[in-house]
């Protein structure tokens, strides 16, 4: 029987009845200047069906040609991914229709992947290392795109018809699968989420691919099975396809986990499927039957020859690897001088290489680190999106340093600035200008509103007298609000003392 529920269980019960069988399947995009077997360019952006070549469009009478920088980035990722590099290797054609494969079918590898049997080590938020095997890292092209007209929802599902553009065919592709992983528990969707994260800066890392996951250069297929407590059968598995955040990933196992736990405990069978993820109700639709790699009917790929490698060419790959990102992330600690707390919180943020370019555009480790992990994050909290997706630059970030520095304006003030910035409304000082937002430091309107403030607050003023300083931030607090914010609150404390007769 099928299922046929929409209920979920929750999490937590989930977790009491049933162990989680994981498997992930990450699309890297690379970022080569041409296309896997043609020599059309390998662009993002450019009007559609502009980038494309008779090999793209599977033309009669055209001939792939293998790119050898993609065969090189593949490499370099499995070396990267600790893998075994296969001596000779197979390109293959992947048998099926679709509008976005005007061949008909897909050139892959299948029986004889370039990098196989390697391993990723993957550390949790709170420290935990859980070591994910990777059974094998192929090439092959990606697809055309397809934009759904007419519906609701830009989905297949309600549209009245489809667009198709190919400039995405034939761009190059790893595909790296990991083997089944069991034993993450209820930490299963945290798993997932730092799982592709890895993939994504191994990748970045590389200068392989450009991995923003928005423009799709990085997409995951995650794989959801369960087994009851105390059996060692893999269920049967569901494939939620093309999830394009990190944020998504963990959101749609976790659902994923509850709605194949609400199926089985229906006494329901789970239906081995594709299915889609919609950000919007943090949920999946099923999508069509998954297929089987003997539905593909693949075949050797006539038209190209093997991929030899050779260990000189290995080696000299791997001599092109940079800096381990473990290794990174030690050095990129100390040099910034952040605590094992504060630098676990900027790696689980995702703001490890934002703060790294917001240092290299001119801010100090401690700026950059104030306004990513503050005032960014509360943003992209608020409009669930990651922080680096919020729309700010390094050199904002830099720009508004440096006006605080100067005294223009006050750390309040600066996020006023920003929203003006985000808002269209001009460059920082344009914003200042614009909003009446610099900060007063002109002695008579202080001395006014702190005379005020004394008058308001007598009690306090005699506490300053009598040697209770600390007692001056009441006093502030008042003279900033009146002066919603614009005031120079250093100024403001030297005035508020001279004007009571104490020593700061």
């Amino acid at each position: 029987m099928t299922a046929v529920t929409d209920e979920i269980l929750s999490f937590d019960e989930a977790m009491e009845k049933y162990d989680p069988v994981l498997g992930f399947e990450v699309h890297v995009e690379l970022n080569t200047k041409t296309k896997m077997f043609s020599a059309a360019p390998n662009v993002f952006g450019d009007e559609p069906n502009t980038a494309v070549s008779p090999v793209d469009l599977g033309l009669p009478g055209v001939l792939p040609v293998v790119n050898k920088a993609a065969v090189e980035y593949s490499i370099m990722i499995g070396l990267a991914l600790n893998c075994k590099i296969a001596e000779s290797c197979f390109f293959a054609r992947k048998n099926y229709f679709y509008p976005d494969t005007p061949k008909n079918f897909q050139t892959s590898q299948y029986e004889d992947p370039i990098c196989y049997d390697g391993y990723l080590d993957i550390e949790l938020e709170d420290g935990e290392v859980f070591r994910v095997e990777i059974e094998r890292a192929h090439m092959e092209e990606d697809a055309g795109k397809l934009t759904h007209m007419g519906g609701a929802t830009g989905r297949i599902q309600g549209a009245e018809y489809s667009l198709v553009d190919y400039n995405r065919a034939g761009v190059p592709l790893v595909e790296i699968v990991t083997k089944p992983i069991v034993g993450a528990g209820s930490r299963a969707p945290e798993l997932a989420r730092a799982y592709v994260a890895a993939i994504r800066e191994i990748v970045k890392n590389l200068g392989v691919s450009d991995a923003r996951m928005e423009r799709g250069n990085v997409r995951c297929d995650a794989n959801v099975s369960l087994m009851p407590k105390g059996t060692t059968e893999f269920g049967i598995r569901s494939e939620t396809k093309n999830v394009n955040s990190l944020r998504s990933v963990e959101r749609a196992v976790r659902f994923e986990i509850q709605r194949h736990a609400a199926v089985l405990d229906a006494g329901q069978k789970v239906t081995q499927e594709t299915r889609h993820w919609h950000e919007d109700t943090r949920s999946t639709t099923s999508g069509r039957p998954k297929s089987d790699a003997d539905d593909y009917r693949y075949f050797p790929e006539p038209d190209l020859v093997p991929v030899v490698t050779t260990p000189e060419w290995i080696e000299e790959l791997r001599g092109r690897l940079p800096e381990p990102p473990a290794e990174r992330r030690k050095r990129l600690k100390a040099a910034w001088g952040y605590s094992d707390a504060e630098f676990r919180d900027v790696v689980n943020a995702g703001v490890m290489d934002a703060i790294e370019d917001t240092i290299a555009a001119g801010a100090s480790a401690a700026v950059a680190r104030k306004w990513w992990m503050g005032e960014i994050s509360r943003r992209a909290k608020e409009a669930e999106v990651d922080p680096v997706d919020v729309g700010v630059s390094p050199e904002l970030i830099v720009e508004l340093d440096k006006l605080v520095q100067a005294g223009k304006i006050n750390d309040k003030l600066a996020r006023q600035v920003l929203d003006g910035v985000l808002a269209g409304e001009g460059t920082p000082e344009e914003v200042i200008e614009k909003r009446g937002l610099a900060v007063v430091s002109d002695d008579g309107p202080l001395l006014e509103a702190i005379d005020a403030a004394l008058a308001a607050q007598p009690d306090v003023a005699e506490k300053i007298r009598g040697g209770k300083v600390q007692a001056a931030g009441a006093i502030v607090g008042g003279v900033m609000k009146a002066t919603r914010g614009q005031a120079d609150a250093g100024r403001v404390r030297e005035l508020i003392f001279e004007r009571l007769g104490v020593q700061g």
